[in-house]
Protein backbone atom coordinates (compact mmCIF):
# COMPACT_ATOMS: atom_id res chain seq x y z
CA UNK A 1 0.00 0.00 0.00
CA UNK A 2 2.71 2.53 0.68
CA UNK A 3 3.97 2.57 -2.93
CA UNK A 4 0.74 1.45 -4.76
CA UNK A 5 -1.61 4.36 -3.25
CA UNK A 6 0.96 7.04 -4.49
CA UNK A 7 1.26 5.37 -7.26
CA UNK A 8 -2.23 6.01 -8.26
CA UNK A 9 -2.70 9.24 -6.70
CA UNK A 10 0.55 10.26 -9.03
CA UNK A 11 -1.61 9.15 -11.99
CA UNK A 12 -5.15 10.14 -11.68
CA UNK A 13 -3.96 13.64 -10.81
CA UNK A 14 -1.87 13.37 -14.09
CA UNK A 15 -4.50 12.19 -16.14
CA UNK A 16 -6.82 15.15 -14.71
CA UNK A 17 -4.29 17.72 -15.59
CA UNK A 18 -3.99 16.53 -19.17
CA UNK A 19 -7.72 16.25 -19.42
CA UNK A 20 -8.10 19.38 -18.04
CA UNK A 21 -6.17 21.38 -20.65
CA UNK A 22 -7.61 20.03 -23.66
CA UNK A 23 -10.97 18.89 -22.53
CA UNK A 24 -13.08 22.26 -21.61
CA UNK A 25 -15.80 20.62 -19.38
CA UNK A 26 -12.95 19.21 -16.92
CA UNK A 27 -10.99 22.74 -16.58
CA UNK A 28 -12.25 23.40 -13.34
CA UNK A 29 -11.13 19.17 -12.37
CA UNK A 30 -7.26 20.72 -13.05
CA UNK A 31 -8.12 23.93 -10.90
CA UNK A 32 -9.01 21.72 -7.22
CA UNK A 33 -6.25 19.66 -8.07
CA UNK A 34 -4.03 23.04 -8.66
CA UNK A 35 -5.23 23.90 -4.97
CA UNK A 36 -4.51 20.25 -3.78
CA UNK A 37 -1.11 21.04 -4.94
CA UNK A 38 -0.92 24.38 -3.25
CA UNK A 39 -2.21 22.73 0.30
CA UNK A 40 0.69 19.90 -0.09
CA UNK A 41 3.67 22.69 -1.35
CA UNK A 42 2.85 24.56 1.68
CA UNK A 43 3.24 21.44 4.19
CA UNK A 44 6.53 20.26 2.27
CA UNK A 45 7.44 24.00 3.17
CA UNK A 46 7.12 23.34 6.72
CA UNK A 47 8.81 19.80 6.08
CA UNK A 48 11.39 21.35 4.44
CA UNK A 49 12.13 23.73 7.65
CA UNK A 50 11.72 21.34 9.69
CA UNK A 51 14.76 18.85 8.15
CA UNK A 52 16.79 22.08 8.04
CA UNK A 53 16.77 22.70 11.40
CA UNK A 54 17.04 18.73 11.88
CA UNK A 55 20.07 18.56 9.61
CA UNK A 56 21.94 21.87 10.96
CA UNK A 57 20.93 21.01 14.65
CA UNK A 58 22.59 17.36 14.90
CA UNK A 59 26.09 18.99 12.52
CA UNK A 60 26.26 21.75 15.69
CA UNK A 61 25.58 19.22 18.31
CA UNK A 62 28.29 16.84 17.01
CA UNK A 63 30.20 19.77 16.30
CA UNK A 64 30.93 18.23 12.98
CA UNK A 65 33.10 20.20 10.12
CA UNK A 66 31.84 23.44 9.49
CA UNK A 67 29.13 23.89 12.33
CA UNK A 68 29.59 27.32 12.37
CA UNK A 69 27.62 27.80 9.13
CA UNK A 70 25.07 25.49 10.35
CA UNK A 71 24.98 28.41 13.48
CA UNK A 72 24.64 31.15 10.58
CA UNK A 73 22.09 29.16 8.94
CA UNK A 74 19.80 28.29 11.73
CA UNK A 75 19.94 31.95 12.53
CA UNK A 76 19.23 33.37 9.55
CA UNK A 77 16.45 30.91 8.67
CA UNK A 78 15.04 31.87 12.14
CA UNK A 79 15.12 35.69 12.21
CA UNK A 80 13.39 35.84 8.09
CA UNK A 81 11.35 33.24 9.33
CA UNK A 82 9.97 35.86 12.49
CA UNK A 83 10.30 38.92 10.27
CA UNK A 84 8.38 37.51 7.59
CA UNK A 85 5.28 36.03 9.53
CA UNK A 86 4.86 38.63 12.25
CA UNK A 87 4.75 41.31 9.10
CA UNK A 88 7.25 43.21 10.76
CA UNK A 89 6.98 47.10 9.82
CA UNK A 90 4.31 46.60 7.43
CA UNK A 91 1.53 49.07 7.57
CA UNK A 92 -2.37 47.68 7.66
CA UNK A 93 -3.90 47.47 4.14
CA UNK A 94 -6.37 50.35 3.43
CA UNK A 95 -9.13 48.08 3.11
CA UNK A 96 -8.76 46.28 6.42
CA UNK A 97 -7.00 49.42 8.48
CA UNK A 98 -8.13 47.39 11.57
CA UNK A 99 -5.85 44.93 11.14
CA UNK A 100 -2.32 45.22 11.46
CA UNK A 101 -1.31 41.93 9.70
CA UNK A 102 -3.17 42.79 6.72
CA UNK A 103 -0.27 44.30 4.84
CA UNK A 104 1.42 42.94 2.43
CA UNK A 105 4.81 41.29 3.81
CA UNK A 106 6.37 42.86 0.66
CA UNK A 107 5.78 46.50 1.87
CA UNK A 108 8.10 49.01 1.55
CA UNK A 109 9.59 50.12 4.72
CA UNK A 110 8.35 46.71 6.01
CA UNK A 111 11.43 44.28 7.98
CA UNK A 112 11.33 41.47 5.22
CA UNK A 113 11.22 43.91 1.97
CA UNK A 114 14.26 45.68 4.29
CA UNK A 115 16.39 42.53 4.78
CA UNK A 116 15.71 41.35 0.89
CA UNK A 117 17.07 44.74 -0.70
CA UNK A 118 19.78 45.33 1.98
CA UNK A 119 20.96 41.73 2.75
CA UNK A 120 19.92 39.45 0.28
CA UNK A 121 20.62 41.47 -2.79
CA UNK A 122 23.91 42.68 -2.22
CA UNK A 123 25.00 39.08 -1.02
CA UNK A 124 23.72 37.74 -4.28
CA UNK A 125 25.48 40.45 -6.71
CA UNK A 126 28.81 39.38 -4.57
CA UNK A 127 28.61 35.85 -5.37
CA UNK A 128 27.31 36.23 -9.15
CA UNK A 129 30.63 38.69 -8.77
CA UNK A 130 32.93 36.47 -7.86
CA UNK A 131 31.41 33.63 -10.34
CA UNK A 132 31.98 36.27 -13.31
CA UNK A 133 36.24 35.64 -12.37
CA UNK A 134 35.25 31.49 -12.18
CA UNK A 135 34.04 31.80 -15.62
CA UNK A 136 36.52 33.35 -17.39
CA UNK A 137 38.88 31.22 -15.12
CA UNK A 138 36.56 28.16 -17.05
CA UNK A 139 36.42 29.74 -20.43
CA UNK A 140 40.33 30.43 -20.37
CA UNK A 141 41.09 27.05 -20.18
CA UNK A 142 38.51 25.31 -22.26
CA UNK A 143 38.94 27.68 -25.24
CA UNK A 144 41.98 26.22 -26.46
CA UNK A 145 42.41 26.09 -29.92
CA UNK A 146 43.37 22.24 -29.87
CA UNK A 147 41.10 21.40 -33.53
CA UNK A 148 39.01 23.05 -35.52
CA UNK A 149 35.32 23.07 -33.31
CA UNK A 150 37.93 24.43 -30.45
CA UNK A 151 39.12 27.23 -33.61
CA UNK A 152 35.29 27.76 -34.36
CA UNK A 153 34.36 27.78 -30.62
CA UNK A 154 37.20 30.53 -29.34
CA UNK A 155 36.85 32.74 -32.93
CA UNK A 156 32.72 32.39 -32.17
CA UNK A 157 33.14 33.66 -28.13
CA UNK A 158 35.47 35.94 -29.04
CA UNK A 159 33.34 37.52 -31.20
CA UNK A 160 30.51 37.74 -28.74
CA UNK A 161 32.08 38.91 -26.33
CA UNK A 162 34.30 41.33 -27.83
CA UNK A 163 31.29 42.63 -29.81
CA UNK A 164 29.12 43.48 -26.42
CA UNK A 165 31.69 46.27 -25.47
CA UNK A 166 32.31 49.67 -27.29
CA UNK A 167 36.13 48.83 -28.22
CA UNK A 168 34.31 46.22 -30.66
CA UNK A 169 32.80 48.75 -32.61
CA UNK A 170 35.42 51.23 -31.71
CA UNK A 171 38.10 48.42 -33.46
CA UNK A 172 35.65 47.04 -36.17
CA UNK A 173 34.72 50.07 -37.78
CA UNK A 174 38.13 51.47 -38.90
CA UNK A 175 38.27 47.74 -40.85
CA UNK A 176 35.19 47.95 -42.36
CA UNK A 177 36.19 51.69 -43.83
CA UNK A 178 39.43 50.45 -44.82
CA UNK A 179 37.76 47.27 -46.63
CA UNK A 180 35.39 49.30 -48.39
CA UNK A 181 38.71 51.44 -49.82
CA UNK A 182 40.17 48.08 -51.09
CA UNK A 183 37.20 46.54 -52.30
CA UNK A 184 35.00 49.74 -53.79
CA UNK A 185 32.44 48.64 -51.85
CA UNK A 186 29.75 50.74 -50.10
CA UNK A 187 30.51 51.47 -46.35
CA UNK A 188 26.69 50.37 -45.39
CA UNK A 189 27.07 46.82 -47.42
CA UNK A 190 29.71 46.19 -44.98
CA UNK A 191 28.13 47.38 -41.68
CA UNK A 192 27.08 43.62 -41.18
CA UNK A 193 30.67 42.49 -40.47
CA UNK A 194 31.03 45.10 -37.92
CA UNK A 195 31.02 43.13 -34.47
CA UNK A 196 28.23 44.22 -32.80
CA UNK A 197 26.08 43.02 -35.88
CA UNK A 198 27.79 39.82 -35.94
CA UNK A 199 27.20 39.45 -32.24
CA UNK A 200 23.70 40.09 -32.86
CA UNK A 201 23.26 37.80 -36.31
CA UNK A 202 24.99 34.94 -33.92
CA UNK A 203 22.81 35.20 -31.14
CA UNK A 204 19.06 36.28 -32.92
CA UNK A 205 20.32 33.24 -35.47
CA UNK A 206 22.78 30.79 -34.71
CA UNK A 207 22.17 30.53 -30.84
CA UNK A 208 18.50 30.86 -31.21
CA UNK A 209 17.97 27.90 -33.60
CA UNK A 210 20.36 25.72 -31.22
CA UNK A 211 18.21 26.94 -28.27
CA UNK A 212 14.76 26.03 -30.16
CA UNK A 213 16.07 21.86 -30.46
CA UNK A 214 17.43 22.11 -27.00
CA UNK A 215 13.88 23.15 -26.28
CA UNK A 216 12.41 20.58 -28.51
CA UNK A 217 14.20 17.72 -27.11
CA UNK A 218 13.81 19.04 -23.17
CA UNK A 219 9.59 19.04 -24.45
CA UNK A 220 10.11 15.57 -25.50
CA UNK A 221 12.19 14.16 -22.73
CA UNK A 222 9.29 15.86 -20.22
CA UNK A 223 6.16 13.98 -22.21
CA UNK A 224 8.94 10.75 -22.29
CA UNK A 225 9.18 10.88 -18.34
CA UNK A 226 5.75 11.88 -17.69
CA UNK A 227 4.33 8.93 -19.66
CA UNK A 228 6.81 6.93 -17.55
CA UNK A 229 5.60 8.22 -14.13
CA UNK A 230 1.57 7.50 -15.30
CA UNK A 231 2.10 4.51 -16.20
CA UNK A 232 3.79 3.43 -12.92
CA UNK A 233 7.29 2.65 -15.10
CA UNK A 234 9.23 5.55 -13.42
CA UNK A 235 9.05 4.84 -9.50
CA UNK A 236 12.16 7.19 -8.30
CA UNK A 237 10.40 9.51 -6.64
CA UNK A 238 8.81 6.99 -4.18
CA UNK A 239 12.57 6.51 -2.78
CA UNK A 240 14.15 3.03 -2.38
CA UNK A 241 12.22 -0.37 -2.02
CA UNK A 242 12.48 -0.39 1.62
Amino acid sequence: MKRTVPLVIAAVTGVILIASYFIPYAQSWGEEAMIWFDILAAIAFVLGGGNLLKMHLQKISNRRAGWGFSVVTISAFLITLSIGLSKMGVNPAENFPEWSWSGDYLQEGGGFKWMYDYIYLPLASTMFSLLAFFIASAAFRAFRAKNAEAMILLGTAFIVLFGRTYAGIYVSQPIIDVLASITGSEVESLMSLRLDRLTSTITNVFTLAGNRAITIGIALGIVSLSLKVLMGVDRSYLGSEE
